[in-house]
């Protein structure tokens, strides 16, 4: 009993202490995808971010995004990609001309004005069965709850793609990275859940398959970490966001930041 007690109060003392103590900073920024690539189920429609108008807004964001003063930026591209790094090396050399994707964007843009040496690609791909899902939901009468989810999501998507065309980027990003939008993007997620029985569980296998990336790209961020007084930035799509933030809120060894706490800081 005394031996449990003593393990206890000593695990308790290193939580305390890893929560108390200078640890690095993460602040994910949840964004839309820029160059419209189309590649999510439900996708924002944005217009032309090389319009000068956007250009400026991205100027505008560049410089908050400096309030927060990353060590590192990590980007949603492929880990360990040798692309990434040769076209910023270029792009640091006046020899590459940036593309509308929000890596450039963002990730180029700030990290050559802050004077970094490198963007780091942290993605790791992973298997999200959709189709599986569906195709149980049809087999199991469930299809009109499946629509319904669905219909849900592209109304929030839709609700996104207006507020930008009447918003700056900056605007837009700070609502999609409000507390509430988070809740409400990761409470979709979970509604998969509901989307099996015993001898199929679609759903919750689909869940497990998506959290599975998230950790696997996190190890990818952590991996970045070199200091307690690190600050990375993590430049990924909104639908990211959620799963981040539980990470990270559950990770003893960092600090969670957020976008909001950085417009809020002067």
């Amino acid at each position: 009993m005394r031996a449990a007690l003593f393990l206890l109060l000593c695990a308790a003392s290193a939580t305390a202490g890893a929560q108390t103590g200078e640890r690095p900073e993460i602040l994910v920024l949840g964004t839309y995808h820029m160059s419209n690539p189309g590649r999510d189920i439900h996708n924002m429609e944005a217009d032309d971010v090389l319009s000068p108008k956007r250009q400026q807004e991205i100027a505008q964001l560049i410089e908050v995004l400096k309030r927060f003063k990353p060590t590192k930026i990590a980007i949603e591209a492929s880990a360990g990609s040798e692309r990434i790094a040769r076209d910023y090396n270029e792009y640091l050399a006046g020899r590459y001309t940036l593309t509308r994707n929000e890596n450039d964007q963002v990730g180029f843009r700030l990290a050559k004005e802050l004077g970094l040496k490198a963007v780091n690609a942290v993605d790791v791909d992973g298997d999200f069965q959709y189709m599986r899902v569906m195709n149980y939901a049809k087999a199991n009468g469930k299809a009109a709850e499946f629509d319904s989810m669905r219909a849900r999501v592209a109304r929030r998507v839709k609700r996104q793609s207006d507020f930008l065309q009447t918003h700056t980027i900056l605007e837009t990003l700070d609502r999609m990275n409000s507390d509430s939008a988070a809740a409400e993007a990761l409470g979709g997620d979970m509604e998969f859940v509901y989307f099996g029985d015993l001898w199929e569980f679609a759903g919750p296998d689909l869940l497990t398959f998506w959290f599975q990336r998230n950790f696997r790209i996190y190890n990818r961020i952590t991996a970045l970490i070199e200091s307690p007084a690190d600050r990375i930035l993590v430049i990924y799509g909104a639908g990211h966001l959620g799963p981040f933030r539980q990470i990270i809120s559950a990770d003893l060894r960092v600090r969670l930041r957020k976008l909001s706490d950085i417009i809020a800081s002067k």
